[in-house]
């Protein structure tokens, strides 16, 4: 789901820097970190590092992969899950050529934030049903909605950046971005569901004096 540089136009990349500025600059104000809890969260983001980095191939060309974030979110906070995925996708793209450096912003705009996000509000919409549903469905919404997100900022480049017709950056619609980014991510976000439901639960089982219920 990283997206690589040469990919965005500057009309959609330099909007997306003053945004994921702004969210990363509320980020630091919001976040309040717990001594007991940091050596969790470093781990925990390192972990989520590895899953990233460990790409499944799709037919039509597409890559997927798992992220960690809900699991994150959910221990920890939506806004240290928003910052620790953005270091995560920064020393990705850095130090491995996973994702572009013009297309970082856009990169923790979706994996980052909206991954963080949804999963939160995901997991207190079904708490109230049941916990284990309410933990997949944080780990499935954390790969479908920024999978959406990916989709429409490569699908609208022909529109925002073309020359006579001629796309610039990415040269693919919407009408190809769509189903080839969202549907492969559809079910690989059954899985992130699975794995963000059994790491929450062995994670707070074996942590029980640094979460509290």
């Amino acid at each position: 789901m990283h997206i690589p540089d040469g990919f965005i136009s500057p009309q959609i990349y330099i909007p997306a820097i003053a945004i994921s500025a702004s969210l990363l600059a509320l980020a630091y104000k919001k976040i309040e970190l717990d001594v007991e809890k940091i050596p969790l969260i470093a781990g925990v983001s390192a972990i989520s590092f590895v899953m990233m980095l460990i790409a499944i191939p799709f037919p039509g060309g597409t890559t997927m992969h798992l992220g960690g974030v809900a699991i994150i979110s959910l221990l920890f906070g939506p806004w240290i899950a928003f910052s620790s995925i953005s270091l995560v996708l920064l020393i990705q793209a850095l130090l491995f050529g996973e994702g572009g450096i013009t297309s970082y912003p856009i990169n923790i705009i979706a994996m980052a934030y909206i991954g963080s996000f949804s999963s939160y509000w995901f997991y207190r919409l079904f708490v109230t049903r049941s916990k284990n549903i309410a933990i997949f469905m944080a780990g499935w919404s954390s790969i479908f909605f920024p999978s959406i997100i990916i989709a429409v900022v490569l699908g609208v480049q022909p529109l925002v950046a073309s020359v006579d017709g001629t796309p610039l950056y990415f040269p693919f619609g919407l009408s190809v971005t769509l189903p080839s980014v969202v549907v492969p991510h559809i079910f690989i976000a059954i899985i992130e569901g699975l794995v963000t439901l059994s790491s929450v639960k062995f994670l707070k089982t074996q942590f029980r004096s640094v979460f509290s219920e």
